[in-house]
């Protein structure tokens, strides 16, 4: 049976992806909690961590959003490379490198017992 993990107060996990959905830089804090080496992320689609609990819906309307320019946050569930899982406070957005290029930054924290209880009980009703 899989446990959940509890992010510490210092994690900050943090994410760059392409248009795609393709991680392309991973940190340390996220290599450390999702149980994968950075090789094991970098290339992969960010779905590699999606739990199955996440309603398809949530992603959409994030994918959505930062297409569009605007910010996104939620409180996302995910699992780890072990089977286990835990929840982060999401901040997701688009950024335009110098070269035009368009990448998506995600930037995870800690969230509270409270924003956990809300988001499952709505994810629940969601699916």
């Amino acid at each position: 049976m899989s446990k959940e993990l509890k992010l510490e107060d210092k994690t900050m996990i943090i994410s760059e992806t392409d248009t795609k959905g393709n991680i392309l830089y991973a940190n340390s804090d996220f290599c450390t909690l999702a149980g994968y080496t950075k090789d094991e992320l970098i290339g992969n689609s960010h779905n590699l961590i999606r739990h199955q609990d996440m309603p398809k819906e949530t992603f959409k309307d994030l994918w959505k959003t930062i297409r569009s320019g605007k910010v996104w946050k939620g409180i996302v569930k995910n699992i780890t490379k072990d089977g286990d899982f835990y929840w982060v406070n999401t901040t997701a957005y688009k950024v335009i490198k110098s070269n035009g290029e368009e990448r998506y930054i995600s930037v995870r924290v800690k969230p509270t017992t409270s924003q956990i209880q809300i988001a499952a009980d709505l994810y629940r009703d969601m699916r």
